[in-house]
């Protein structure tokens, strides 16, 4: 089916190879303009601007939109919506906040706009191994956009999860599974690493567990893959950014009264591994010194 994809990032650029060897008629367009031509190369067909993209749909127009959360999808929805008619669809692909996807099925639906919410998990290996995707919508734009669905997943991939904003929730709260299963691997390597009796091979453990273990799983072949390539990953420095879903599933579970220990330590953790140094760890330090007479470490 045609569609077009707005924002050729890694995840959007490799969404768009996915579609075009699936067979679908793609309309893409981004900032940059040598994305838009590299694409056009592939079988994709390029767009000047956003009221291009629209020019070139046929309705019902099926427009995906693959930018940074926020503003970038407000300012990118903005400039679509008077290009668009009665029931065509925009679906967000990013990592939008469920309560701003929320609001702009509300205002869309005014129009007679569909909005599709599509949790998108895969990262790199999407274009390969296939998409996740979680999806939020009314039941004859989901039913109008699985074709799509179909090609980007694997099989068993895609589900609908709900109506619009359903989608986003439900890959806010993956996400926070994530940081927990992330941070659970590394305080394990960490201590596998300072180990002063033993001289641990860490890539030659994580493929151990990579066969029958219960903490297999791909993230500990992702594991598996960086330990071969550098076992004291010498070469990167130990800062941890965060998309902000890890943030609203803490925000959500302390909403609802959920005890959420886990994915809360594990998105302070993150926070931690910005500071170069904790002003925190000094005022501990200096208490102990005061109260006990515990040694301090000087510059």
């Amino acid at each position: 089916m045609q569609l077009a994809m707005i924002g050729l990032g890694r995840m959007g650029g490799n969404m768009v190879r996915r579609l075009v060897q699936g067979g679908h008629q793609v309309v893409v367009y981004d900032s940059s303009a040598d994305r838009i031509l590299a694409h056009a190369a592939t079988g994709a067909t390029g767009a000047k601007d956003l009221p291009d993209v629209a020019r070139q749909l046929v309705p019902r127009r099926v427009v995906w939109v693959m930018v940074p959360a926020g503003a970038p999808v407000d300012s990118t929805i903005d400039q679509l919506v008077p290009h668009l008619a009665t029931g065509d669809i925009v679906i967000d692909g990013g990592n939008s906040n469920f309560s701003d996807s929320l609001r702009r099925a509300k205002a869309l639906l005014a129009q007679g706009i569909e909005f599709v919410d599509a949790g998108t998990s895969g990262g790199i290996w999407g274009l390969t191994q296939g998409y996740c995707l979680m999806i939020g919508a009314s039941s004859p734009a989901f039913q109008h956009c699985e074709p799509i669905f179909r090609t980007l997943a694997p099989e068993g991939g895609y589900a609908h999860v709900g109506p619009p904003g359903a989608g986003h929730y439900v890959k806010m709260v993956h996400n926070g599974i994530e940081y927990g299963l992330l941070q659970a691997y590394a305080e394990g390597y960490e201590i596998l690493h300072a180990s002063k009796q033993f001289t641990l091979d860490l890539g030659q453990i994580a493929n151990l567990w990579n066969h029958g273990s219960v903490v297999r799983s791909w993230l500990n072949e992702l594991a598996e893959r960086v330990f071969s390539r550098d076992n004291q990953l010498a070469a990167i420095r130990g800062y941890v950014e965060d998309s902000g879903e890890g943030r609203w599933t803490v925000e959500e579970a302390m909403r609802l009264d959920v005890p959420a220990p886990v994915i809360t330590m594990s998105l302070l953790a993150r926070f931690r591994s910005r500071q170069q140094e904790s002003f925190g760890a000094k005022v501990i330090a200096a208490l102990r010194n005061e109260f006990g007479g515990h040694a301090v470490q000087t510059k």
